[in-house]
């Protein structure tokens, strides 16, 4: 199943990083796991929240620019090779990991890890193929109780 995931640029200063999360805080939106990457001016925050949409409207209102991309939630072994028996089908299936980050707590034992695809429509085709299980929102947001 595919999750909707905010991605926001922010400048890469003191304060910045502060402000998104002041304006979620304020609006009672909570952080399920996110991902901050960095170049010398810029950074690109990386946000999955459940209630994604009201979070993208009051981002917006406050001046950030929001982009909503799909990604998958993954389990994946908690154990040596666990990753790499993951990507070994997504290989076998010429699918390409653009990014990925992961998730703080795990999933039934699971390590919980968010992808994102070249063609997540391809992916999703090909992890169900490999009967390798994909997290609804539902299952995923159900675990941060």
């Amino acid at each position: 199943m595919k999750i909707n995931q905010l991605s926001l640029f922010i400048e890469n200063k003191s304060g910045s990083l502060n402000a998104v999360c002041k304006v979620l805080a304020e609006n009672n939106l909570s952080i399920i796991t996110l991902s901050l990457a960095d170049t010398e001016q810029f950074g690109i925050m990386r946000l999955i929240i459940e209630d994604w949409q009201k979070a993208k409207e009051v981002l917006e209102n406050a001046g950030f620019v929001v982009k909503v991309t799909e990604v998958v939630a993954l389990p994946v072994d908690d154990s040596p090779g666990g990753l790499a028996a993951l990507l070994s089908a997504l290989d076998a299936n010429n699918i390409n990991v653009e990014y990925m980050y992961a998730f703080t707590y795990k999933y039934n034992d699971k390590a919980l890890i968010v992808f994102r695809f070249e063609d997540t429509n391809s992916a999703v085709t090909a992890l169900e193929n490999s009967s390798i299980d994909t997290l609804s929102a539902l299952e995923l947001f159900s675990q941060k109780s």
